[in-house]
């Protein structure tokens, strides 16, 4: 069995959305409400994703990411550019799973998710990536021998296929089956991949908050009610690795990793809770994924017992730092959970601590700005907890990136 691979990942990471600083928000907010034309926003964005990697590179970060600030949210632009996918506004309430948690957490507020996509034909990739634009201008103010470093971010394949009720995915007419469906989001998961890959990206970061969704009580319960699924639950995890291999096949030396958070709203939101134990087996040994990014940072996610089940050839990024408030966390129990955590890890694959503590690396638990209004802390309060995650991992792997 190979080694797990290195750089990326690194020991410190974050989760690639940061705070947008307020001039953008402002300017942002102004052309959204048609009150400012928009004709200057990319140059503004351009100084902004400047400045904000020049903080990325003083905090001492590798996998440099643009912060997301061209996004208005976190998954990016990936599925409504998909011929045969269409982005809808005002969704009508009865295509849903309820239960979902993201959609749950909407229907407490009496709203419906204000924007979505939907297949209405036939699925394939245009051959224009929405994401290369993205690389190329953190290309274009990195040094070259850095340019295999940079992070992307991609949006979960199965993002806009969970959310809706079994048969509302699709139109019968275009697809008779979730695995014919499935075929073609992956055909196209694959060409955005080679894209980028041609282009020099070596380091893919998937955000999945969907397949955390499957440790949610609330989630299963709701599962098991809906007389319209076909499937039980865990039918359903399996599809999905099934379908994420065959969306990841790639070259041998492009990194790439998966997210798993409960959720990451506005003013700090999260949608889900439970730990990583019914799902670890299958996540960890089955996925076609190098390194697991993993919420770390409550109860909610549960505890690091989960991490036996971690194969030699792979790695977990830690998120012990949480982005969503501006308390510090004490750095000596930081890195004392990270010990705690390679214990469990040594515990699965037969290594000693020191080996399992090889394969991990810390970060914040998911995105500071999953959404571009961003978590309940300032800008200042984001860098000191960049910084954090630099010290602990500098105090457990001295003099590695």
């Amino acid at each position: 069995m190979s080694s797990a691979p290195r750089n990326p990942p690194f020991r410190a990471e974050h989760l690639g959305s940061l705070l947008r600083p307020s001039k953008l928000l402002d300017k942002r907010h102004a052309v959204q409400q048609k009150k400012a034309s928009g004709d200057d926003l990319p140059q503004l964005e351009d100084d902004c994703i400047k400045e904000i990697v020049q903080i990325q590179t003083d905090c001492g970060f590798r996998a440099i990411s643009d912060g997301e600030y061209r996004r208005h949210m976190f998954w990016g632009t990936f599925f409504p550019t998909l011929n045969g996918m269409k982005e809808i506004h005002g969704p009508e309430l009865s295509i849903f799973r309820e239960y979902v948690p993201d959609i749950a957490a909407f229907l407490e507020e009496e709203k419906v998710p204000g924007e979505s996509v939907i297949c209405v034909g036939k699925i394939s990739h245009t051959g224009q990536s929405s994401y290369i634009g993205q690389y190329e201008y953190l290309k274009s103010i990195t040094p070259k021998e850095r340019h295999g470093e940079i992070k992307m971010t991609l949006a979960a394949p199965n993002w806009y296929h969970l959310r809706y009720k079994e048969g509302k995915a699709y139109p019968k007419e275009v697809y008779s089956n979730d695995e014919e469906y499935f075929a073609d989001i992956a055909k196209a998961y694959r060409t955005e991949l080679q894209i980028l890959y041609d282009a020099g990206l070596r380091n893919a970061q998937v955000d999945d908050p969907n397949l955390a969704y499957f440790c949610s009580d609330k989630m299963i319960e709701g599962w098991k009610k809906d007389t319209a699924n076909t499937r039980t639950i865990d039918d359903l995890f399996d599809a999905y690795i099934a379908f994420y291999n065959d969306c990841f096949k790639r070259p041998a030396d492009m990194h790439l990793g998966i997210h798993l958070c409960r959720g990451n709203f506005v003013n700090s939101r999260h949608f889900s809770e439970g730990g990583y134990d019914r799902i670890a087996k299958k996540l960890f040994t089955d996925l076609d994924a190098s390194t697991y990014y993993l919420e770390y940072d409550t109860s909610r996610a549960g505890g690091f017992e989960p991490l036996k089940e971690l194969p030699k050839n792979k790695n977990v990024i830690l998120g012990v730092i949480t982005s969503k408030f501006p308390k510090l966390e004490d750095k000596e129990e930081m890195k004392e959970r990270i010990y705690k955590a390679a214990e469990f890890v040594a515990s699965g694959s037969g290594e000693s601590k020191e080996e399992a503590l090889q394969r991990l690396g810390v970060s914040p638990q998911c995105g500071f700005a999953s959404h571009e209004d961003g978590n309940l802390l300032s800008y200042d309060d984001m860098v000191k907890k960049l910084k954090l995650v630099r010290e602990i991992a500098d105090e457990v792997w001295p003099g590695q990136p």
